[in-house]
Formats: structure tokens, sequence, C-alpha cells
């Protein structure tokens, strides 16, 4: 079932998937699409789940899901996973994976290799201050809380 991203509570688990490059504006609203039908017929044991989505910067996707309600199942996750494969094939781009860091310069939204990363905070070109984005948050309320931080306050802080 299908909700709004917002009316879900706090302890709703999220899966987030950040894209090596920004979608268009029109694989915007394909997107947006394919996640509402997507979303909408996701099931664990024949049940829906109550879920939600959200895009931000036209690069994150972060899928909720109110575990009160129902909770994933092995089969429901892989199922969300196949999806995102999917979308990963028909847009071209690189949404699964996690040895990659998004963060922010200014307005921008900059990507690399974790390995880059490294060798950037080494060098000082990013710093205890630089925003990342830590896609290891497991509920919507560490999502809201501590998904876009200050480096020092994720587990980014490592290298710095």
């Amino acid at each position: 079932m299908l909700v709004e991203f917002k009316s879900l509570p706090e302890t709703s688990r999220v899966w987030i998937y950040q894209s090596n490059r920004p979608f268009s504006e029109e694989e915007m609203s394909e997107l947006r699409s394919e996640l509402d039908a997507f979303v909408e017929q996701w099931t664990a044991h024949g049940s829906s789940l109550r879920a939600g989505y959200e895009i931000k910067y036209n690069r994150f996707i972060i899928l909720g899901l109110d575990q009160s309600v129902s909770s994933a199942s092995g089969c429901s996750i892989d199922a969300s996973v196949h999806f995102i494969q999917q979308l990963q094939q028909k847009y071209n781009v690189d949404l699964l994976d996690k040895m990659n860091v998004s963060y922010k310069q200014g307005e921008f939204i900059a990507y690399k290799p974790l390995a880059d990363f490294k060798k950037m905070a080494k060098q000082k070109a990013v710093s205890k201050n630089t925003v990342v984005f830590n896609n290891l948050v497991n509920n919507k309320q560490e999502y809201e809380e501590f998904w876009e931080v200050p480096a020092s306050e994720s587990w980014h802080s490592r290298f710095m």
C-alpha cells in the first residue's frame, strides 16, 4: 500500500539507494511512476506492505516501510532489490554500490569511490565539516536526523 513518505512513523525501516549521477527531469517523472507502481504492489507473504518513498536531490531513492503493520520478509526485500536492479539497467546508473561516497560541495552533490574519498581526506580536500550522506541509517528517524551530517558525525569520520 503506497502512502506518503512523510506519513510513515519514525520507526519505519529505510533503504537508501544513491545514484552515481542525478536523474534528469524526464527520468524523475518516469521514476516516480515506476516507484508508485512497485510500492503499490509490494507485499510480504501475500500481505500488502505500508510503504512510501522520496527522491532527494534527484539522486537518492529512499524507500520506507512501516514495520508496525507488516515487516519485510526475505522475499519482499529480494523483490525490492530486483526492482532497484531493473532501474539501474533502465537508467544506466549505479544504485547498489555501497563502496561509494556522496557528499556536498556547496550545493553540488559529489560522488566518489571510497578510496578517492579517503585520499581526499588525507589531502584535506574534505574535512570533518564536509556534509556527507550516511546511507547506513536504519529507520526514518535516523534518516531525518543523521543522514545528511558533517563527516565528524558519521562513519566517514574515521578517514578525517
